[in-house]
């Protein structure tokens, strides 16, 4: 393929994937856009996903792979970023799949906007057992912004129905990143910061409420099984970084407003659920120490004051943070926690309709 015709630069770290690589690399591959390169990150995996990957780009000229030491996945990512040849460039995970006419579909909405950013709806299959999962639809508006105000008026909506989080539903200009020189910063949960950093200044984006990309959530040792021992410091230091954001873009309506408190509210809760997560070893009075902490912290009383749960689940889910009790959020939270170890369904329905 000429270097002139690459449409789209698909980027994709691997690392410990080899029962999932080969269904991502395929579902690119059925992609009814052809004119794209495929570039392949070996991020030191110990499996055989290098080979794997290997195998498949011997039969396709499109698949480049890179074999690197191990250094993580924003690395991986920013190595490929540097030599990418395509007007637009899409992030994939590589134990996802996404349908075949995503590409297409999302360069033609980019291209007859001429957008810095595309957006689309997404998929998060999660499975309950080996060949049984529950899907959740994640979807958003149809919208075309052409300027920084009109975006920014609007985020918080996008931000509510989880479309500004991941890379993996979206289309970037790469002329966009590479002006800008943004890059995925190199820490734990890397996808928001860059996302961030994207939209801080971005001023022509495209929306559109189609769901393409499917999220796998099926892996033992995923981050959303996992207990992290600094979640609750890393949660703050996202919403700093929401705050931050907001003011510099001066936008401080109600609705966004409403939407920066219901969202801290909500990750507090997981930080409790993280502490009840049964990898946790703390003991029981370091547990309630710890909660009795994060219940003293001024930003969370006024953020429970502005926000409004969608739910009446939620709204259950709220009250005992409201009374600033100690032994029935960390029991609440045991509950979640309970059911999310033994009841994957059940958990992933109730987490839906939150």
């Amino acid at each position: 393929m000429e270097m002139d015709n690459i449409k789209i630069s698909v980027i994709m770290p691997v690392y410990k994937v080899e029962e999932y690589v080969g269904k991502a690399i395929e579902s690119i591959q059925a992609q009814t856009l052809t004119e794209f390169e495929f570039l392949i990150v070996d991020d030191g995996t110990p499996d055989k996903s290098g080979e794997i990957c290997d195998a498949y780009a011997a039969q396709d000229n499109r698949i480049h792979v890179i074999h690197k030491e191990n250094g993580g996945a924003p690395s991986a990512r920013n190595v490929a970023i540097d030599i990418a040849k395509g007007k637009y460039l899409y992030f994939m995970d590589s134990d996802d799949w996404a349908e075949p006419d995503m590409l297409l579909d999302m360069y033609e909405l980019a291209e007859k906007h001429q957008s810095q950013l595309t957006i689309a709806g997404f998929f998060i299959d999660t499975y309950y057992e080996k060949n049984k999962y529950i899907t959740t639809n994640f979807t958003a508006f149809d919208g075309v912004f052409d300027n920084k105000e009109e975006f920014r008026s609007q985020a918080y909506r996008m931000f509510d129905t989880n479309m500004l989080y991941s890379p993996w539903n979206k289309l970037f200009l790469r002329e966009y990143i590479m002006e800008n020189n943004l890059r995925f910063p190199q820490t734990f949960w890397d996808d928001f910061p860059f996302i961030l950093s994207v939209i801080r200044d971005v001023e022509r984006v495209s929306i559109t409420g189609r769901q393409y990309y499917h999220f796998i959530r099926a892996r033992e040792e995923s981050e959303t099984a996992s207990y992290r021992e600094n979640m609750y410091e890393k949660r703050e230091e996202e919403h700093s970084w929401m705050v931050e954001l907001y003011q510099y873009w001066g936008v401080f309506d109600r609705n966004s407003k409403e939407m920066i408190c219901r969202r801290y509210v909500d990750r507090f809760i997981g930080c409790v659920e993280n502490l009840t997560n049964t990898k946790c070893t703390l003991s029981y009075h370091e547990k309630r120490e710890k909660v009795e902490q994060m219940l003293s912290k001024g930003h969370l009383k006024k953020c429970l004051s502005y926000a409004k749960p969608k739910s009446f689940y939620a709204k259950c889910l709220m009250m005992p943070i409201k009374w600033q009790s100690v032994p029935l959020t960390l029991l609440e939270c045991k509950v979640i926690s309970f059911v999310k170890t033994n009841n994957v369904k059940l958990f992933a329905t109730l987490k839906a309709g939150r």
